[in-house]
Protein backbone atom coordinates (compact mmCIF):
# COMPACT_ATOMS: atom_id res chain seq x y z
CA UNK A 1 0.00 0.00 0.00
CA UNK A 2 2.59 2.04 -0.13
CA UNK A 3 5.13 4.23 2.11
CA UNK A 4 3.50 4.94 5.20
CA UNK A 5 4.80 8.12 6.94
CA UNK A 6 2.11 8.02 9.87
CA UNK A 7 -0.01 5.36 11.28
CA UNK A 8 -2.40 3.37 9.45
CA UNK A 9 -6.40 4.07 10.70
CA UNK A 10 -8.99 2.13 9.08
CA UNK A 11 -12.45 3.81 9.60
CA UNK A 12 -15.72 1.85 9.61
CA UNK A 13 -18.20 4.75 9.23
CA UNK A 14 -21.80 3.92 9.54
CA UNK A 15 -25.37 3.84 11.46
CA UNK A 16 -24.81 0.47 13.17
CA UNK A 17 -28.38 0.38 13.06
CA UNK A 18 -28.01 -2.14 15.06
CA UNK A 19 -24.10 -3.34 14.92
CA UNK A 20 -23.86 -6.50 13.27
CA UNK A 21 -21.14 -9.53 13.11
CA UNK A 22 -20.18 -8.36 9.78
CA UNK A 23 -19.14 -5.47 11.01
CA UNK A 24 -17.26 -6.85 13.32
CA UNK A 25 -15.60 -9.56 10.92
CA UNK A 26 -14.76 -6.16 8.84
CA UNK A 27 -13.17 -4.18 11.51
CA UNK A 28 -10.92 -7.55 12.18
CA UNK A 29 -9.94 -8.31 8.72
CA UNK A 30 -8.32 -4.10 8.56
CA UNK A 31 -6.75 -4.57 11.53
CA UNK A 32 -4.35 -6.99 9.79
CA UNK A 33 -3.49 -3.87 7.71
CA UNK A 34 -3.91 -1.27 9.68
CA UNK A 35 -2.32 -0.33 13.05
CA UNK A 36 -5.75 0.98 14.98
CA UNK A 37 -9.43 0.99 14.15
CA UNK A 38 -12.34 3.74 14.62
CA UNK A 39 -16.13 3.33 14.20
CA UNK A 40 -17.24 6.51 12.96
CA UNK A 41 -20.89 7.47 13.67
CA UNK A 42 -22.73 10.75 11.46
CA UNK A 43 -25.23 12.52 13.52
CA UNK A 44 -26.40 13.46 10.06
CA UNK A 45 -26.28 11.05 7.13
CA UNK A 46 -25.57 12.62 3.59
CA UNK A 47 -27.52 10.49 1.25
CA UNK A 48 -30.37 9.29 2.72
CA UNK A 49 -32.91 9.86 6.02
CA UNK A 50 -31.88 7.57 8.71
CA UNK A 51 -35.11 5.94 10.96
CA UNK A 52 -34.16 3.58 14.15
CA UNK A 53 -32.08 3.51 17.60
CA UNK A 54 -30.82 6.76 19.21
CA UNK A 55 -27.46 7.83 18.82
CA UNK A 56 -27.10 7.14 22.20
CA UNK A 57 -28.33 3.47 21.83
CA UNK A 58 -26.10 3.19 18.76
CA UNK A 59 -22.96 4.01 20.58
CA UNK A 60 -23.33 1.39 23.72
CA UNK A 61 -24.37 -1.33 20.98
CA UNK A 62 -20.61 -0.80 19.88
CA UNK A 63 -19.41 -0.35 23.41
CA UNK A 64 -21.15 -4.22 24.39
CA UNK A 65 -20.14 -5.10 20.79
CA UNK A 66 -16.56 -5.71 22.54
CA UNK A 67 -14.93 -5.06 19.28
CA UNK A 68 -11.03 -3.50 18.99
CA UNK A 69 -11.58 -0.22 18.06
CA UNK A 70 -12.92 3.44 19.57
CA UNK A 71 -15.77 4.75 18.50
CA UNK A 72 -16.40 8.83 17.49
CA UNK A 73 -19.49 10.47 16.73
CA UNK A 74 -19.06 12.82 13.62
CA UNK A 75 -20.64 16.49 12.43
CA UNK A 76 -20.61 15.30 9.02
CA UNK A 77 -21.12 12.01 7.49
CA UNK A 78 -19.04 12.13 4.04
CA UNK A 79 -15.76 10.11 4.05
CA UNK A 80 -13.77 13.41 2.90
CA UNK A 81 -15.40 15.33 5.99
CA UNK A 82 -14.65 12.58 8.34
CA UNK A 83 -11.15 12.10 6.86
CA UNK A 84 -10.37 15.59 7.54
CA UNK A 85 -11.46 15.22 11.56
CA UNK A 86 -9.63 12.14 12.03
CA UNK A 87 -6.46 13.76 10.95
CA UNK A 88 -6.92 17.18 12.62
CA UNK A 89 -6.31 14.98 15.93
CA UNK A 90 -3.92 12.72 14.05
CA UNK A 91 -2.36 14.59 11.25
CA UNK A 92 0.26 12.46 10.01
CA UNK A 93 -2.36 9.35 9.88
CA UNK A 94 -2.49 7.51 6.66
CA UNK A 95 -6.59 7.04 6.65
CA UNK A 96 -7.99 3.77 5.37
CA UNK A 97 -12.10 4.01 4.65
CA UNK A 98 -13.36 0.09 5.42
CA UNK A 99 -16.48 -0.72 3.26
CA UNK A 100 -18.31 -3.35 1.06
CA UNK A 101 -18.12 -3.34 -2.47
CA UNK A 102 -21.81 -1.95 -2.53
CA UNK A 103 -20.20 1.18 -0.86
CA UNK A 104 -17.22 1.52 -2.53
CA UNK A 105 -19.30 1.62 -6.19
CA UNK A 106 -21.44 4.39 -4.77
CA UNK A 107 -18.67 6.28 -3.52
CA UNK A 108 -16.83 6.05 -6.92
CA UNK A 109 -19.81 6.86 -9.34
CA UNK A 110 -21.27 9.57 -7.14
CA UNK A 111 -21.71 12.86 -8.57
CA UNK A 112 -19.97 15.63 -6.94
CA UNK A 113 -20.86 18.15 -8.74
CA UNK A 114 -17.62 19.13 -10.48
CA UNK A 115 -14.36 17.37 -12.83
CA UNK A 116 -12.07 15.64 -10.78
CA UNK A 117 -13.64 15.44 -7.42
CA UNK A 118 -13.30 12.12 -6.73
CA UNK A 119 -9.79 11.86 -7.58
CA UNK A 120 -9.19 15.01 -4.90
CA UNK A 121 -11.05 13.27 -2.51
CA UNK A 122 -8.81 10.12 -2.87
CA UNK A 123 -5.65 12.23 -2.27
CA UNK A 124 -6.93 12.40 1.18
CA UNK A 125 -7.73 8.60 1.92
CA UNK A 126 -7.47 4.63 1.06
CA UNK A 127 -10.61 2.20 0.21
CA UNK A 128 -10.56 -1.11 1.88
CA UNK A 129 -13.00 -3.19 0.32
CA UNK A 130 -14.31 -6.10 1.33
CA UNK A 131 -16.06 -8.42 -1.79
CA UNK A 132 -19.51 -8.80 -0.53
CA UNK A 133 -21.10 -10.48 -3.18
CA UNK A 134 -18.10 -10.29 -5.92
CA UNK A 135 -14.91 -8.76 -5.87
CA UNK A 136 -15.00 -5.07 -6.45
CA UNK A 137 -12.70 -4.05 -9.27
CA UNK A 138 -11.64 -0.08 -9.49
CA UNK A 139 -11.20 1.92 -11.85
CA UNK A 140 -7.63 1.96 -13.12
CA UNK A 141 -6.59 5.65 -11.58
CA UNK A 142 -7.72 4.57 -8.44
CA UNK A 143 -6.51 1.65 -7.88
CA UNK A 144 -3.08 2.67 -6.00
CA UNK A 145 -6.27 4.11 -3.38
CA UNK A 146 -8.35 0.73 -3.39
CA UNK A 147 -7.44 -2.25 -2.06
CA UNK A 148 -9.10 -5.69 -1.69
CA UNK A 149 -9.79 -6.38 2.16
CA UNK A 150 -10.17 -10.62 2.50
CA UNK A 151 -13.24 -11.40 4.83
CA UNK A 152 -13.94 -14.96 5.69
CA UNK A 153 -16.77 -16.46 4.32
CA UNK A 154 -20.54 -16.08 5.69
CA UNK A 155 -20.86 -12.16 6.00
CA UNK A 156 -22.71 -11.41 2.79
CA UNK A 157 -26.01 -11.60 3.86
CA UNK A 158 -25.27 -9.66 7.54
CA UNK A 159 -26.14 -6.47 7.36
CA UNK A 160 -28.35 -4.27 9.90
CA UNK A 161 -31.10 -3.88 7.40
CA UNK A 162 -31.36 -7.89 7.13
CA UNK A 163 -31.93 -7.71 11.32
CA UNK A 164 -34.41 -5.13 11.42
CA UNK A 165 -36.01 -6.84 8.97
CA UNK A 166 -35.48 -10.25 10.53
CA UNK A 167 -36.79 -9.00 13.68
CA UNK A 168 -40.15 -7.64 11.82
CA UNK A 169 -41.05 -10.67 10.74
CA UNK A 170 -40.49 -12.33 13.85
CA UNK A 171 -37.64 -14.99 12.32
CA UNK A 172 -34.73 -15.26 14.27
CA UNK A 173 -31.97 -12.76 13.96
CA UNK A 174 -29.72 -13.25 17.23
CA UNK A 175 -27.04 -14.92 15.33
CA UNK A 176 -26.45 -11.74 13.10
CA UNK A 177 -25.66 -9.98 15.87
CA UNK A 178 -22.63 -9.87 18.42
CA UNK A 179 -23.40 -11.53 21.44
CA UNK A 180 -23.17 -8.58 23.62
CA UNK A 181 -26.02 -6.93 21.99
CA UNK A 182 -28.31 -9.11 21.57
CA UNK A 183 -30.59 -8.10 24.95
CA UNK A 184 -29.74 -4.45 23.64
CA UNK A 185 -31.13 -5.13 20.37
CA UNK A 186 -34.07 -6.77 21.56
CA UNK A 187 -35.39 -3.85 23.82
CA UNK A 188 -34.61 -0.96 21.50
CA UNK A 189 -36.21 -2.95 18.32
CA UNK A 190 -38.77 -4.22 21.03
CA UNK A 191 -38.73 -7.88 20.69
CA UNK A 192 -39.67 -10.56 22.86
Amino acid sequence: MGEVTGKRIGVLAGAFNPVTCAHLALINAALEVVDEAVCVVPRVYPHKEFYGAALQDRLEMLRLAGGRYRVEVTERGLFIDIARELRRTDPGAEIHFICGRDAAERIVTWDYGEPGAVERMFQEFHLLVAGRHGAYVPPEHLRPRVHPLPLAPGFDEVSSSEVRRRIAAGESWERLVPEGVVELVRRIYRTS
